[in-house]
């Protein structure tokens, strides 16, 4: 966990252990408890943001991947890349309670606004999965299921996909391709697929103003900015090497992206900072509409292989420990019987 001092301060305050090979973005409810799967455990880890502890963990199917929390806060959902299935999990008991059956090798996803319908992408064949989860606002669980799959491109491994902040739109991000697929979400659709540079899209954000999306490129370490009127692509900002996760804060339009070190190729340009880092952009005062100009950088050094990155604002949570204090106790008794 990195604190944010000041417009380029960052101090490094902790990192929290977990169950083995985190992986996905934390997610965050509005109450600061955090989630993040453990892919070689087959548990999610559930984190005190402000304490900066693991309180519980929970069992889910195999290998999971990918989050996400169900408006309301009462579930999650989680994808199991393993067992091809989708769990959800009850927060309150922090319990699985189903199992939803996919295709093959499911990663990350998004859930909408109204908390009717998650997207899924399902990365071994090719396609999103839409999943009704509309009966979860009335606790009926059995309910949740795939009705529908959006096609994308034969091999093109969708990895990760978001919607844009009008709701209207999806982006995804494939390994495989050197294209993004943008979905029409009123009509479950592929409207088009945008060119970028190369393949290796890993991860998908949008400016505050929803003017451009922003996706990730591993092999080329760089982010690709995708005019969302023209949907084509307008520049290339350089970044640490082989970006994955992203996200933005809307407060100071500063962009955040893991840096996990695969890359292949160095842009003109590019600042000459290490792996296993986050690469901060500074956005204000740069034209995203042309390639002139270049940002200010950050360089944040993290953990060994960062695959996300997660924004968390402690002002801003309803913040109530009691219950994370009882599950951190069971963690605990928990890790001593079994020592």
């Amino acid at each position: 966990m990195v604190r944010k001092d000041g417009p380029s301060e960052y101090r490094t305050l902790q990192q929290v252990a977990v169950g083995n090979a985190p992986r996905g973005g934390v997610k965050f409810t509005a109450d600061g408890r955090g989630f993040v799967p453990n892919t070689s455990t087959n548990t999610v880890s559930e984190l005190d943001a402000l304490t900066r502890r693991e309180v519980a963990r929970i069992t889910v199917g195999s290998g999971p991947r990918g989050l996400g929390i169900v408006p309301g806060e009462h579930y999650l959902l989680v994808s199991n890349s393993g067992s091809n299935t989708v769990s959800v999990v009850d927060l309150e008991s922090r319990s699985e309670v189903a199992q939803v059956a996919v295709g093959r090798d499911p990663r990350h996803m998004a859930v909408t606004a109204d908390g009717r319908t998650a997207y899924v992408c399902i990365w071994g064949s090719s396609y999103i999965a839409k999943l009704d989860i509309a009966g979860l606002a009335e606790g009926r669980v059995d309910s949740v299921r795939e009705v529908g799959r959006i096609r994308i491109t034969q091999n093109a491994h969708p990895y990760s996909i978001n919607i844009d902040r009008s709701g209207r739109r999806a982006f995804v991000a494939c390994n495989s391709i050197a294209a993004t697929p943008v979905i029409d979400l009123a009509t479950d659709s592929v409207i088009t697929e945008v060119p970028v540079q190369s393949d290796g899209g890993r991860a998908v954000a949008f400016t505050p103003d929803n003017e451009y999306a922003l996706l990730t490129l591993e092999r080329d370490s760089a982010i690709a900015v995708i005019d969302m009127r023209e949907l084509e692509v307008t520049r290339y900002i350089p970044v640490g090497p082989g970006p994955r996760g992203i996200a933005v804060d809307e407060n100071d339009n500063t962009v955040y992206c893991s840096s996990f070190a695969r890359g292949q190729t160095v842009m003109p340009n590019s600042p000459k900072f290490a792996p296993h880092t986050v690469t901060v952009v500074h956005l204000d005062g740069v034209d995203l509409s042309n390639q002139d100009g270049n940002p200010q950088y950050d360089e944040i050094p993290v953990g060994f292989g960062p695959c996300s990155v997660a924004i968390f604002d402690p002002d801003r949570i309803a913040y109530d420990g009691s219950k994370l204090d009882a599950a951190a106790a069971k963690l605990t008794e928990g890790t001593k019987a079994t020592a």
